[in-house]
Formats: C-alpha cells, sequence, structure tokens
C-alpha cells in the first residue's frame, strides 16, 4: 500500500530545507527593495540600477552549477552549510566595512549569488526522501521557500529607513544565523545518496537534450519569477512614482502569489501531468506579460497583472520540478543545479534588460515583449517533446503522471 506524502519521507529534513531556502532567498534579493534607496544615494543610471538588482541572480545561477555538483560529492546538507557560512560572512564584512560604491554593490551581489545557489541544495536535500508520486508536493513546499522575497520586500525599505540602508545588511545575519542552527539540527541527507563521481561524469548529463530543454522551461518560469522580484520595487517608484516602502508592499504582495501557489503547480502536476500543466502556464503568462508592455496607467491594473503573471510563473516552477526528479532521480543534484543556472540566467536577463530597455528608449515595454517571446518559445518546445517524453521515460515510471 502506497505511504501518504505525509507518512513518507523525513519532515523535519523537510522543514530544514524550506527555512534554509526561505531566509536565503530573502537575502538574495535583497537588493531589489534597496535600490530605489540604493540608487539615489549613490546616483545610479537605470541601466546601473538594472545590473545592480541583476548581479546576485546571475551569481546565483553560476553558483547552482557548482553546488550541484558538491550536493553529489560530499552531499546536500554539508553544501549547504558551506554556502550559508559564506552568505553571513560576507553579509557582516558588507556591514561593518560599509558599501560606497557602485563596484562595491556588485562585490555584494556576488556574495548573495550563494543565497541564490541554495536551490541547488534544498531541493535535493528533499526530493531524495520521497518517492516519484510525491515529487511535486515535496518540491512544491520546500521550494516554496522562495517566499522569502516577500519578507526582503516588505521589510527591507523600512529598515533602511529607520537605520540606513548598509545597516540592513547586518540585519539579515541575524534570521540567517538562527536558521542555520536549525538546519545543521534538522536537516538529514537520505540514505539513498548516489556514490560520488569524477567531475566530468557530472557533464555528462549535458549530452541529453532534455536537460537542456528543462533548463529553457525553468529559465522561463523561474526565471520571471526572480527577475520580476528583483526588478519591481524600482518599476513601481519609476512608473508611480511611489515610496521605497510602497513599492515594496506592492512588490511583496505579487511575490507573495508566486510562492504560495508554487506548491500547488506541484501538486497539480502530479495529477495531471506537469507538460499540461506547463502548458497552460507558458500561454497564460505571454498573454499577460504582453498586457503589462502596453504600460497601463493604472496602479490597481498594473499591479493586477504582475499578480496574475506572478502567480503564472510561480504555478509553472511547481510543475518543471514535478517532471525533472522522475527524468533524472540518479543526478538530480547536478541537474537542479543546471536547471537552476537556467533559472538564474532567464533572470539576470530580464532584470538587466528591464533596465536597459528604459535607459535607451525611455519605457521598459521591449524588455517585457522579449520575455513574453521566450514564453511562447518555450511553448513551442515543450509541444515538441510532449509525446516523446510520454511514450519513452514517462511510461517506464510507476505511480507518477507527466
Amino acid at each position: 500500500m502506497t505511504k501518504s506524502f505525509w507518512q513518507s519521507g523525513h519532515r523535519p529534513t523537510l522543514i530544514a530545507a524550506f527555512l534554509y531556502f526561505d531566509v536565503a532567498f530573502m537575502v538574495w534579493v535583497l537588493l531589489g527593495p534597496l535600490a530605489p534607496i540604493i540608487s539615489k544615494d549613490l546616483g545610479l543610471s537605470p541601466a546601473e540600477k538594472g545590473l545592480m538588482v541583476a548581479v546576485p541572480t546571475l551569481a546565483g545561477a553560476v553558483l547552482r552549477l557548482v553546488n550541484g555538483m558538491l550536493v553529489d560529492k560530499v552531499g546536500p546538507k554539508k553544501t549547504g552549510a558551506i554556502g550559508q557560512l559564506i552568505v553571513i560572512s560576507g553579509l557582516l564584512t558588507g556591514w561593518f566595512f560599509g558599501v560606497h560604491s557602485f563596484q562595491g554593490t556588485l562585490a555584494i551581489g556576488v556574495v548573495l549569488g550563494f543565497a541564490g545557489a541554495s536551490f541547488a541544495v534544498a531541493l535535493p536535500l528533499a526530493s531524495r526522501w520521497y518517492g516519484p508520486e510525491h515529487q511535486g508536493k515535496a518540491m512544491g513546499i520546500a521550494g516554496m521557500g522562495n517566499s522569502g522575497t516577500v519578507f526582503a520586500a516588505l521589510f527591507a525599505p523600512v529598515l533602511a529607513k529607520l537605520f540606513g540602508w548598509n545597516a540592513v545588511l547586518g540585519l539579515a545575519c541575524i534570521p540567517l544565523a538562527i536558521v542555520f542552527l536549525i538546519y545543521m539540527a534538522m536537516a538529514k541527507d537520505a540514505p539513498d545518496q548516489p556514490a560520488p563521481k569524477p567531475l566530468l561524469a557530472y557533464l555528462e548529463v549535458l549530452k541529453h537534450q532534455d536537460a537542456w530543454w528543462f533548463m529553457l522551461f525553468y529559465g522561463v518560469t523561474f526565471g520571471g519569477f526572480v527577475g520580476l522580484s528583483s526588478s519591481l520595487s524600482i518599476y513601481f517608484t519609476d512608473t508611480f512614482a511611489l515610496t521605497p516602502i510602497v513599492a515594496g508592499y506592492c512588490t511583496a504582495a505579487c511575490v507573495f502569489a508566486g510562492s504560495l501557489v508554487r506548491p500547488f503547480g506541484g501538486a497539480v502536476a502530479d495529477r495531471i501531468g506537469g507538460i499540461k500543466t506547463l502548458t497552460c502556464v507558458y500561454l497564460l503568462a505571454a498573454v499577460t506579460l504582453v498586457a503589462i508592455s502596453t504600460g497601463p496607467k493604472s496602479l490597481v491594473l498594473a499591479l493586477a497583472l504582475f499578480l496574475l503573471v506572478m502567480a503564472t510563473l510561480g504555478f509553472g516552477n511547481g510543475a518543471v520540478f514535478q517532471l525533472v526528479p522522475q527524468r533524472f532521480r540518479k543526478e538530480i543534484g547536478i541537474m537542479t543545479g543546471l536547471v537552476g543556472f537556467g533559472g538564474g540566467v532567464g533572470g539576470f536577463y530580464l532584470a538587466s534588460s528591464l533596465g536597459i530597455a528604459k535607459q535607451l528608449t525611455g519605457s521598459t515595454q521591449y524588455g517585457f515583449l522579449i520575455f513574453a517571446g521566450l514564453a511562447v518559445v518555450a511553448l513551442i518546445g515543450l509541444t515538441s517533446v510532449k509525446k516523446r517524453w510520454r511514450t519513452t521515460w514517462g511510461a517506464a515510471i510507476v505511480g507518477a503522471r507527466i
């Protein structure tokens, strides 16, 4: 008899993975809600603002590859502990010495990339405890840690107003340190860890075209989510002249919508299949991004559209990672790193392109339009592979739907 979700797996590890992912994501996008304040203080151009909030995403994308290999080499728990210590040390250094230039913000962005790389740790940490029939729910709950971006949007501007934006770097270390202790006490590597492989063996997975498809699919869903999470505070302050605090509240609402639905996306994908779920996601995301590109004049309408697209992309994040562990269960560590890399690159592109488009044309329209085009490309790609997936590896998996 098949065990229910809560009867299977290892619940303390699932909780630890969620908490670790949550605070890591909180600091990963920290520069986004602080961007209006930092740019005013340092006199940054629109392109520099876009690059500043995009660098943590790109650094996180690259470091996810490193973490993906380390997870399979030394285990997810040790890999996560190393990353957390690096982030805490880097933020304390930035707070103690201060950040006084655009280059300094980029350096902090690289440090924050280690927090973004937590994705390649938290998901394998949870996934390896659960069978194929529960992958969507397990990965959805662990992945819901991206709700940490809500806390950054809510509290970073308020704390910056009270204590100065540089002090926020030091204050962020308090929840990071608390969760680090919880993580070390509760997290446990699954007993069926794969045997360590030579370094080059991890790149063998790139010979499978499915790996590249998953990188594209997540590049749109997660890339759109994290790119907007980092950029919306700038968008709301520039477009509607909101204060950084009010813009943070609007951003938090959008991010919360995208984070909340992620486990539901995984659960729906468990029930009807990830392919059907993603087909609806890409279609709705493309339409909504085109609507956003027209530049809504009403704050209420703009907020409604961003809420819809963030919820859609968050739903898609859960659906992608209902599929990945089924296709690449033995390589889930490196695949999480690779797919996460694709998501990070998508987020870097969106965040930086919005700033560049704003500087060159005075509008973010083309940045949104091109990303809508990427959603259409993902939809076409998914349509082209779905029959093969269902008749090959999908047909061989007992108890799961793709």
